[in-house]
């Protein structure tokens, strides 16, 4: 077990359009027939490349990921961030799963984005798969990837930025025994005591705890290239942990 908290330094498958960055808009049916619009970044296509599936906090969209995507790339990585149905959108980026679920009048609470996540897992393992499946949270959706990564068989990683008991109770904590995957948790300096208990709970000896030496932010946005330097303690965690478990 490691813990830093110290300051140290197919489905239905299309694609809509791609880029240079190797993103390609994609969409897939959610398990309640919800579609669900995602940007993949399929960097690498060697069998068995390790397959990151991102998600969003709330208010959000896969606009989140536009700069931390093509770093995974660059690590190594393929990665996919979606557009889940409880968000709004991202720097210009909408997102269009919310905007299909009001619509239809589907409810957009938090949890209720449990099957657009259960949905992308499932789309990973379908079109990768050889690949090691690694889930990656931020805000509210990060809370939700360390309850799935509770499931047996369903990831074979996971990563939370800024976890806590968003849905009251300790209905996150509860199951954090069962997690037998590589984890990682950190957040913002001051955000630490409302994932102690959690990270405290979790099952594996393969787990991180990460408490940056800067105040930081809250979610996955303490990685955006906005932040400048004060992104590179995170970045450095990040990549320690991801090498160590599937390196490349």
């Amino acid at each position: 077990m490691i813990i830093r908290l110290s300051l140290l330094l197919p489905f239905l498958f299309f694609s809509l359009n791609a880029n240079a960055d190797d993103r390609t808009e994609i969409e897939f049916p959610s398990d309640d027939g919800l579609i669900v619009t995602a940007d993949l970044y399929q960097a690498h296509g060697t069998p068995g490349t390790p397959f990151i599936v991102l998600f969003h906090q709330a208010g959000s969209s896969r606009g989140e990921y536009r700069t931390i995507a093509p770093r995974l790339n660059e690590l190594g990585f393929n990665a996919m961030a979606i557009d889940q149905r409880s968000g709004k959108a991202y720097r210009g980026v909408r997102n269009e799963t919310t905007r299909r679920a009001r619509k239809a009048g589907k409810p957009r609470r938090y949890k209720d984005a449990t099957p657009d996540l259960r949905a992308a897992i499932a789309y990973a393992k379908e079109n990768s798969p050889d690949s090691p499946i690694i889930i990656w949270g931020s805000s509210y959706s990060s809370s939700l990837v360390l309850k799935l990564a509770a499931e047996p068989g369903l990831a074979d990683g996971v990563l939370a930025f800024s976890p806590g008991e968003y849905f009251g109770g300790s209905w996150i904590r509860d199951t954090a025994d069962d997690i037998t995957i590589p984890t990682f948790i950190t957040s913002a300096k001051n955000e630490t005591s409302k994932w102690r208990k959690i990270f405290n709970a979790v099952g594996t000896d393969k787990k991180v705890g990460f408490k940056p030496p800067i105040q930081g932010r809250h979610g996955s946005s303490a990685l955006h290239t906005n932040q400048g330097k004060k992104a590179d303690p995170y970045w450095q965690a990040v990549e320690a942990f991801l090498g160590e478990h599937w390196s490349n």
